[in-house]
């Protein structure tokens, strides 16, 4: 439990974290002393590496030049409370030659912030993510956690029997972890754990911080907690939400409509920039082969490009909340996306919407079911969604061609070594890591 966290027996240290392209939590333990320096060396080759760890030539990744360093750098000053005995936890930004690392998803997402910045906008954001849990069979294999009475807004130990939820809770609380929400979600044992909002770098911090504290605090008991997009064949998909709200020099909502008016030209822009590169976005957000198995029509899961008022059927919901609540949640994304690259993403399409001017489609007024009034939709597997992406010339421009072009490269090989693999051969090639 959370004693453990605090046992006095380990000498203070510093656990140094980033998250790649795979999302991956990188790092080292270094002594409390030799982290005050603000800043560690690791290999670039971390950006060639698939999951099975095999070697790609991938751009970016300097395989083929001699895989030199590149440096994490943080501030000292900002270490957070961990989760582990005596450890504190840096999280870092990347370098290379005394320049922002651009294979770097938190400095890319910096840089959207920025640009958004730079039109008068302080981006704020709110994750939302769902998650399965598994335990041990008595011949050691992964099965779905034991939950009898589970239900969607399930809660109490018919949900949880064996108090997970709570320890992950404690865990978040010991560390400045916001949590807003926790509960069962519609199939058993899926849960959604859901974060506070917050300004976006701080939100996407906590949402990486998070799942890797959640993941390895479960581990421990003897629990896989699984953020895979469709870990159980036949059961609802896990999602990413990315919840977004813009606000202008003055605080305010820019989302916010007057009383019984209609939705504001800033967010009808986002809107029509985040459908104008729904397939090209598709890859990024649903980043492994498991994730298209989730995508599909009548899933709930932001298969169609289009977009409804208070409608859980289309991949771009605006929220019927106004005033500071009024927002816009973005329902593509999965748990194996980093939630740097997923908000600069989300962030990048709305700002390419407003700078040019997009206007959107009609909402979605059909069931979004059965009936949709798109034919527009996210690509079918993880290979054309990288061909979209790929395609997609301006939004790859906007989030930074290096990191795509690494990121299209190493996934390529991820796709060769899962050809021909089966259900159960997909779900324990990921299940260490998502």
């Amino acid at each position: 439990m959370v004693t453990d966290a605090l046992t006095p027996n380990m000498p203070e240290r510093v656990r140094i974290l980033f998250a790649d392209q795979l999302n991956m939590a990188r790092g080292k333990y270094v002594p409390l002393v030799d982290a005050r320096t603000g800043h560690a060396r690791f290999c670039v080759g971390t950006y060639a590496v698939t999951y099975d760890r095999a070697l790609v030539d991938a751009p970016g990744g300097a395989l083929l030049e001699g895989l030199p360093d590149m440096e994490a750098v943080f501030d000292p000053s900002a270490f957070r409370p961990g989760w582990e005995t005596n450890t504190k936890i840096a999280v870092a930004d990347l370098k290379l030659n005394n320049m922002p690392f651009a294979l770097c998803g938190r400095s890319t997402l910096k840089r959207a912030i920025a640009q958004w910045e730079a039109l008068g906008c302080k981006p704020m954001v709110g994750i939302e993510l769902e998650a399965y849990v598994f335990q041990r069979d008595g011949a050691g294999q992964w099965v779905p956690y034991d939950t009898p009475g589970a239900g969607v807004y399930g809660t109490g130990p018919f949900c949880d029997p064996a108090g997970l939820m709570d320890d992950i809770w404690a865990y978040a609380a010991v560390c400045g972890l916001p949590i807003e929400s926790m509960n069962a979600e519609y199939d058993f044992p899926q849960f959604e754990l859901t974060l506070k909002y917050d300004d976006a770098l701080k939100a996407a911090d906590d949402a990486f911080l998070f799942r890797q504290m959640a993941r390895e605090v479960l581990y421990k008991r003897g629990y896989l907690l699984s953020f895979l997009p469709k870990p159980i064949a036949g059961k609802s998909g896990s999602g990413l939400h990315v919840n977004f709200s813009l606000q202008d020099r003055d605080g305010r909502n820019a989302f916010a409509r007057a009383a019984g008016g209609d939705h504001t030209a800033l967010m009808k822009t986002c809107i029509a920039g985040l459908l104008a590169h729904h397939e090209g976005m598709a890859a990024l957000l649903a980043p492994i082969v498991n994730s298209y198995d989730r995508l599909k029509p009548a899933s709930l899961s932001g298969y169609w490009a289009n977009w409804g008022v208070d409608h859980r059927s289309v991949s771009v919901r605006v929220s019927a909340e106004n005033g500071q609540a009024a927002r816009i949640e973005h329902r593509v994304a999965d748990g194996a996306a980093s939630p740097y690259v997923a908000i600069a993403s989300v962030l990048q399409a709305a700002r390419l919407g407003v700078e040019r001017k997009l206007e959107p489609p009609p909402a979605e007024t059909a069931d979004g079911l059965e009936t949709v009034n798109t034919t527009r939709h996210t690509p079918h597997s993880l290979s054309e969604a990288l061909d979209a992406l790929g395609e997609d010339d301006v939004f790859v421009d906007a989030l930074g061609r290096p990191l795509v072009d690494n990121f299209i490269a190493v996934k390529r090989a991820e796709i060769a070594a899962l050809d021909g693999a089966s259900a159960q051969d997909v779900f324990d090639y990921y299940a260490p890591f998502i």
